[in-house]
């Protein structure tokens, strides 16, 4: 048997020319990007500015009180991997003795306790120095603009601040200030504007000053995390706020962590999955689960790569799953994680034997020498009590339900440009729904700390000045030692699970970029979830209907718990690099009308 065919339909082209591309998940943010590049700035720039305007147009998405993780090469090192690094700790303040002392057993999902350090605006700055060209002012005047004269507001935003509102109304005042002017919800399609941001926005370039553009942009981040930026947070989370749990308490960020941190770039951890070269960020993110997932499978036939056929979606869903309960059981920001054994071929097939003809219904992290692994309290949705906040229950993670509902997601870009630099990046955290707003800021904290556990002594507890696991995870693929690609989507757990149909379906499916974001998808949601409140569904499968009848219902006869989505709701692609012919392409996904590519 072979791959499945292709479909010759697809929502659009892949793009393709010889200047430059961008892809993002806002079209705006993309027709910015792709400026930047039209006026003769690199990829770096460009990447910067879409990055600032997807803070304004997709504020319930992601915000400059959350986190990135990029990855990216440059056309000086095009065989060189490197790791943007934007995912701050948790705070001094931040101990298990304290949120146990809050009555906590989980980290909240929304509210300040679950605010690590915001690392994203401090890696941008970071990259634009050391890789760009333009000054701060320039990159910034596109978001600036935005934030000050106002956008057309996403019909999802409209829709966020509504299930929110009650929220807003009763416990954060200082939202309900911003984003419900006059007392009501704005209406999708408005012009809507943020001056708080853009005065934010202003006060950082007016700080950029210095002899040298490098001295000036670190004037700026010197600003954000030692002047007005760190001592507005400082003063407005030590009032206590309603958190997703219910409960009111203060947060514990000051402007001492803020000082205490800066971003950082590092060394991509790398796998070989046929002729191509895939790399990741280390194992303080779930990186290196895709790694796992692409090592399990490049043991079995085409057919069972093919994610169109019955016999190849179980494959993939049970990949995931081994890789995923070992990234709970072994991933974290702790000394020693035993990447070396996990990454190897032998390891693989180990787990690659544990793939039945059923599907499994168990949490089975492998065994590792030297290495205990943490296995976590396994809890259904079902089993747990409702949490309340002005009545009604709420999270603070817009993504996927485990029912396959759409919330919302995170955002991605990625931007090549003509003379061979490639980034991607993954920005997330400080949504409008995260915690209350910071008035003076115009702008929410993250909630990465929910991704921690109050369990002492696993690579994932709850420790001041440790990254929390994240699941931002963008991708960079190389062939031959240059770097020919990058992808990457929102989507939380199901980030690396979107992924890997798409690098199946391109590196051994024969499908172009495009086709590979448009076809049907699926994820494994039979692990313990990332965020609050932290549950799984045994042997959970959340398909898209395009599927097809006969291979979901094959799915189930294996004992999938099969959640059906809609036939265009699960995956949020993008994706830009450079084909064998040296050809440009871009390509971004349909799902939503939000998410475009634009290059020539």
């Amino acid at each position: 048997m072979t791959y499945t065919s292709p479909a010759a339909f697809t929502t659009r082209p892949t793009l393709r020319g010889s200047f430059g591309m961008t892809a993002s998940t806002h079209w705006l943010a993309t027709a910015s990007g792709q400026a930047v590049l039209e006026r003769g700035g690199n990829a770096f720039d460009a990447a910067v500015a879409c990055a600032f305007v997807l803070h304004v147009v997709e504020p319930h998405l992601n915000g400059p009180g959350g986190d990135l993780v990029g990855i990216f090469a440059t056309a000086d090192a095009p065989g060189t991997p490197i790791v943007l690094m934007g995912q701050g700790p948790a705070p001094a303040g931040a101990t298990i003795d304290h949120y146990r002392a809050e009555g906590l057993t989980l980290v909240p999902g929304a509210g300040a306790l679950a605010a690590a350090i915001p690392g994203a605006v401090d890696a941008w700055l970071l990259l634009l120095r050391d890789h760009g060209t333009w000054e701060l002012g320039d990159v910034l005047a596109f978001a600036l603009g935005y934030a000050r004269d106002g956008h057309p507001l996403l019909e999802r935003v409209a829709a966020t601040i509504a299930r929110v509102s009650e929220l807003f109304e009763q416990h954060w005042p200082t939202s309900a200030a911003l984003w419900m002017p006059g007392g009501r919800v704005p209406d999708a399609g408005a012009v809507f504007a943020n001056p708080a941001l853009a005065r934010t926005l202003e006060r950082l370039v007016a700080s950029a000053v210095g002899p040298t553009r490098k001295a000036r942009i670190d004037a700026a981040r010197d600003e954000w995390a030692t002047g007005f930026v760190a001592r507005e947070i400082d003063a407005f989370v030590r009032s206590p706020h309603r958190h997703s749990t219910g409960g009111d308490h203060a947060g514990v960020i000051r402007a001492d962590d803020l000082a205490g941190f800066r971003a950082s770039c590092e060394p991509a951890v790398t796998a070989d999955f046929r002729d191509v070269t895939v790399a990741k960020s280390a194992a303080w993110g779930q990186g290196p689960a895709l790694l796992q997932m692409l090592g399990i499978l490049d043991g079995f036939d085409e057919e069972r790569l093919d994610p169109a056929s019955a016999i190849g979606a179980h494959t993939i869903l049970e990949a995931e799953k081994l890789a995923l309960a070992d990234r709970e059981a072994y991933y974290g920001d702790a000394a020693t994680v035993p990447l070396d054994v996990l990454l190897s071929a032998e390891y693989a097939a180990e787990r690659r034997a544990l793939i039945g003809d059923e599907a499994s219904r168990e949490f089975r992290p492998g065994a590792v020498p030297g290495h205990e692994p943490f296995l976590p309290e396994l809890r259904e949705a079902d089993d747990l009590p409702i949490a309340s906040a002005a009545g009604q229950r709420y999270v603070g993670e817009p993504t996927v339900e485990k029912t396959g509902e759409t919330k919302g997601d995170t955002c991605h870009l990625d931007v090549i440009d003509r003379w061979g630099n490639i980034v991607s990046v993954t920005p997330s955290g400080g949504w409008l729904q995260s915690s209350p707003t910071i008035p003076e800021l115009g702008f929410s904290l993250g909630t990465r700390l929910q991704m921690t556990w109050l369990t002492p002594g696993t690579p994932s507890s709850l420790m001041p000045g440790r990254r929390p696991r994240t699941t931002l995870t963008p991708t960079l693929l190389l062939k031959n030692g240059h770097a020919v690609g990058t992808l990457g989507s929102p989507g939380g757990d199901q980030q690396d699970q979107w992924q890997l149909p798409y690098l199946l379906r391109t590196i051994v499916g024969g499908y172009t970029p495009q086709q590979a974001i448009d076809a049907p998808t699926l994820h494994s949601t039979s692990f313990p979830d990332s965020f609050w409140p932290r549950t799984w569904v045994p042997g959970g499968a959340v398909v898209e209907d395009r599927l097809g009848a006969e291979v979901i219902d094959s799915l189930e006869a294996r004992g999938h718990a099969v959640t059906r989505a809609g036939d265009w709701a699960l995956g949020r692609l993008s994706s830009v690099g450079v084909g064998d012919d040296g050809v440009l392409y871009a390509a971004a996904n349909p799902r939503g009308n939000q998410g475009y590519a634009a290059g020539r």
